[in-house]
């Protein structure tokens, strides 16, 4: 005698549904609308017992121009690439120059413009490359290793070290 098993029905396959770009949208919007009342609703909650100060009266407008940050450093030398450092990060990073036309500077440049002295500029340069020296030893000079950045990110982490260095030497 044979036996016969009864061959179930399997559900078609569909393709799953293509939404457009304005579909996936309200859905992002929808969701991002939930989370930003379930944060706001628990800043509410975690804020409750916080009493409320009193408004603060400001007696005199604050200045619109940006007012020049006291200097950290008291040797000559780490002021002076602290210094050079903001130059760079005010009149932006020049790579292949010591300036550009649209008035970006150099390492070198930076550094010249802060100096007291032209004395203290070399003085700025040689610790400098000393500093960039301790890392990367096959740098011949600043010129060359500014040459070899791709962003103002790295003259600018140096510098700061070099500051930091200088200051901790007293120099």
């Amino acid at each position: 005698m044979t036996t016969h098993t009864p061959v179930r029905a399997t559900p078609p396959v569909t393709a799953p549904v293509e939404l457009d770009l304005e579909a996936r949208l309200a859905i992002v919007d929808a969701i991002m609308a939930a989370r930003i009342d379930r944060a706001g609703l628990a800043f509410d909650i975690n804020t409750a017992y916080i009493s409320a100060a009193p408004p603060v009266e400001i007696a005199a407008p604050l200045p619109l121009t940006p007012t020049a940050a006291p200097d950290p450093y008291t040797t000559p030398i780490a002021g002076t690439l602290q210094r050079a450092r903001g130059r760079i990060m005010q009149d932006g990073w020049c790579r292949d120059a010591i300036f550009d036309e649209a008035g970006a500077i150099c390492p070198i440049r930076a550094i010249r413009l802060e100096a007291a002295s032209r004395g203290q500029a070399d003085d700025a340069c040689v610790f400098l490359l000393d500093v960039i020296r301790a890392e990367l030893p096959s740098v011949e000079t600043i010129p060359s290793w500014n040459s070899d950045q791709t962003s103002a990110a790295p003259v600018l982490r140096y510098l700061d070290r070099a500051a930091d260095l200088a200051h901790a030497r007293l120099i």
